[in-house]
């Protein structure tokens, strides 16, 4: 086990015994706190090889009236533009992501050097950018934004980019540009072992259920619910909380461990470092119910913007195996999605 990977799980039993629910609720309080405000930043990033990466990029036909293959983004560049421009000269790549979804994006307090540092997947990422449009992958403002914020936090310029977990979906598509998938996921239930549930089915008649406000879970739900009670009596209204639409997903993680809720339905790649985080929960069924795909979004518009991290991305899945993008996952998610060989393939517009 390399000293990295050792840190990792070390970190891991401390989540489970930082103090149950209270220490998990203060940790919600300290995130309301810290939304929007500028994080550290620190750590290190393997580099990958040069082979060609996994799969074909595809070329489609796109109307702007007809969002028929929301994964089709720009073709691939390394020019420039405003919003690259707007970087350079502020000097910092500034990204809006979570700091508590473990293996995606949390502040690791027991990094050691460089202390309470954001570490994970998506930031790996962000970094990635930010070397490639700036030349250093630690000139980043990182910030941290709810789930039901991140399409604000563009449209009103409060950050450049947004790489938080965020499906690429058609309804998005008209207010925020998307990048090339760069993570396949999928919804799933979360729910206490000892939980009658068995997963996204009738044994959800009558239970609880959480959701983040503005997720693609709340919308399955909407869709399909089975006879679960996921919308509050209260919803759309000024009520002052919400117990089953919360701002942000790890919040139903805190109510289903208070009994405040049956069951949580997220994605999965963010369910299984929950259910990492706290032994006595688990992913019920055997799969995921939809497939969805991670996207880096960026204000509607900002093509050159969305070109260039395309590029960042053909980079980054470059090498097979031995690609940034697998080192990335080795090292943050295969202990929890284990048996993932390759990226998601690109998918272009043609026109």
């Amino acid at each position: 086990m390399t000293r990295k990977r050792a840190g990792r799980w070390s970190a891991r039993r401390r989540l489970r015994g930082w103090g149950g629910v209270t220490g998990m609720a203060a940790a919600c309080a300290v995130t309301a706190a810290l939304t929007l405000l500028p994080l550290s930043h620190g750590g290190t990033e393997a580099l990958g090889g040069d082979a060609a990466g996994p799969g074909t990029a595809q070329a489609v036909q796109i109307r702007a009236d007809d969002c028929t293959d929301p994964e089709a983004s720009l073709p691939p560049s390394s020019g420039s533009g405003p919003n690259i421009e707007k970087i350079k000269k502020r000097g910092k790549l500034i990204a809006g992501v979570d700091q508590n979804s473990f293996s995606w994006g949390y502040r690791n307090t027991a990094a050691g050097e460089g202390k309470d540092k954001l570490e994970g997947f998506d930031i790996d990422l962000v970094r990635a950018i930010a070397e490639n449009i700036l030349g250093d992958r630690d000139a980043v403002i990182f910030r941290a934004i709810p789930t039901n914020q991140r399409i604000a936090a563009l449209e009103n310029d409060k950050v450049d980019v947004v790489v938080r977990t965020m499906t690429i979906n058609c309804s998005r598509l008209k207010q925020v540009s998307f990048s090339t998938a760069y993570f396949q996921a999928g919804q799933q239930v979360l729910a206490p072992k000892v939980s009658t549930i068995t997963g996204f089915d009738k044994s959800l008649t009558g239970k609880r259920v959480c959701t983040a406000e503005g997720s693609t879970a709340y919308e399955a739900l909407e869709k399909q619910s089975f006879g679960a009670v996921f919308k509050d009596p209260h919803d759309g209204t000024e009520a002052d909380e919400d117990q089953l639409t919360v701002p942000n997903q790890l919040d139903c993680l805190v109510r289903l461990q208070l009994g405040e809720v049956d069951a949580v339905v997220t994605d999965n790649a963010l369910a299984a470092g929950q259910a990492a985080q706290d032994p006595a929960v688990e992913l019920k069924g055997d799969k995921s119910f939809t497939t969805e795909y991670y996207g880096v979004a960026a204000k509607l518009g900002a093509d050159d913007l969305v070109a260039r991290v395309n590029q960042v991305l053909v980079d980054y899945r470059r090498g097979g195996r031995d690609s940034r993008w697998m080192q990335s996952y080795r090292n943050w998610l295969e202990d929890g999605l284990p048996g993932i060989t390759a990226p998601p393939a690109p998918k272009y517009r043609s026109n």
